[in-house]
C-alpha cells in the first residue's frame, strides 16, 4: 500500500488525511507534493475558509520512512537533499498558507510529523498522545524546521532533552508550554479540530489572514517595522467590506455572516 494524502470537505474546512498505515503514516515525496498541490487549490478556493491535517487511524504521523532512508544511503546525497527539500517546502507553504491550519494529532507524532504538527497554526492532541523527536535515537538530525519551532517556543534545556535524548512529551505538557490549543479525549482530535475550524471559519477571512503574516513577521522585524505592518493591515481591514459587515453586526447586537 503506497504513501498518500487522502482530502475531503466538511463544510468550509479542507481535511487533508496522511495515509500510509502500513508504515504508521510514515512520510514520503508524494505526500509532500500532493500536500503543497492541496493548498495551492485550497488558498483560491473561496469556500475553504481552514484546513485540518490529521493522520489515518490510530497514529498521526510516524515522521519518515526509515525503510526508504536507509535505501537513500546506497544513493547519492543529492537524492535525500531533494527529498527534504519537497518536505521543507510543503511546512513552508502551511507557513504562509492564509488560512487556518489545525494539527488533529491521535497516538503519536514523531520526528518530521511532530515538525509537520508544530507548523500549523493550530494544535489539538488525543490526551495520550506522544510527540518525540527520536531523530538522535538512530544518529541523525531534525528536519521538517521542528528544531526551528521547538527552539522558539520551549526552554533551551527543554528543546536539548527532546532533540538531544529523544525524549517523548505528552499532549498535556506540551498544552503547558503553549504549544497545544486544546486537549481531548482519546479519538476525539479530529472532532476537536473541526469544532475549532468551525469556530474560525465564522470570522473574516482576511483579518485571519493578515493576523497569520503579522504573528508569522513579528520574530523577523523590528518594532517599528512591526508597528508600519500593523498599520497597513489594520487599514486595508478597514476598508474591506467584511469590516462594515462585523462592525454593523457588533452595534446592532446580531451575528456577523462574512
Amino acid at each position: 500500500m503506497s504513501a498518500e494524502l487522502k482530502s475531503h470537505s466538511q463544510g468550509q474546512t479542507l481535511v487533508l488525511t496522511l495515509s500510509n498505515p502500513e508504515f504508521r503514516n510514515a512520510l514520503g515525496p508524494e505526500m509532500y507534493a500532493a500536500g503543497i498541490e492541496a493548498l495551492n487549490v485550497a488558498e483560491s478556493n473561496a469556500d475553504v475558509r481552514s484546513v485540518v491535517i490529521t493522520g489515518e487511524g490510530p497514529w498521526f504521523c510516524a515522521g519518515g520512512n526509515l525503510r526508504r532512508l536507509q535505501g537513500n544511503r546506497e544513493l547519492p546525497p543529492q537524492v535525500q537533499a531533494d527529498s527534504i527539500e519537497g518536505l521543507h517546502s510543503w511546512i513552508e507553504s502551511i507557513r504562509v498558507f492564509p488560512k487556518p491550519v489545525i494539527a488533529a494529532v491521535e497516538g503519536a507524532a514523531a520526528g518530521a510529523g511532530f515538525s509537520l504538527a508544530l507548523a500549523c497554526d493550530f494544535l489539538t492532541a488525543a490526551r495520550d498522545a506522544q510527540f518525540v523527536m527520536a531523530y538522535s535515537n538512530i544518529a541523525l538530525s531534525p528536519d521538517g524546521g521542528g528544531s526551528w519551532s521547538l527552539a522558539r517556543a520551549l526552554p533551551r534545556a527543554l528543546v536539548n532533552e527532546l532533540l538531544m535524548c529523544g525524549s517523548r512529551i505528552g499532549a498535556d505538557a506540551l498544552q503547558q508550554h503553549g504549544l497545544v490549543n486544546r486537549v481531548c479525549e482519546p479519538g476525539q482530535a479530529l472532532a476537536e479540530a473541526l469544532k475549532l475550524a468551525e469556530q474560525l471559519n465564522a470570522r473574516a477571512p482576511n483579518a485571519l489572514a493578515s493576523i497569520k503574516e503579522l504573528v508569522n513577521d513579528a520574530g523577523t522585524q523590528s518594532l517599528t517595522q512591526h508597528l508600519a505592518a500593523e498599520r497597513d493591515h489594520f487599514v486595508r481591514n478597514l476598508h474591506h467590506a467584511n469590516a462594515g459587515i462585523g462592525i454593523a453586526a457588533f452595534l446592532d447586537k446580531t451575528t456577523p455572516r462574512y
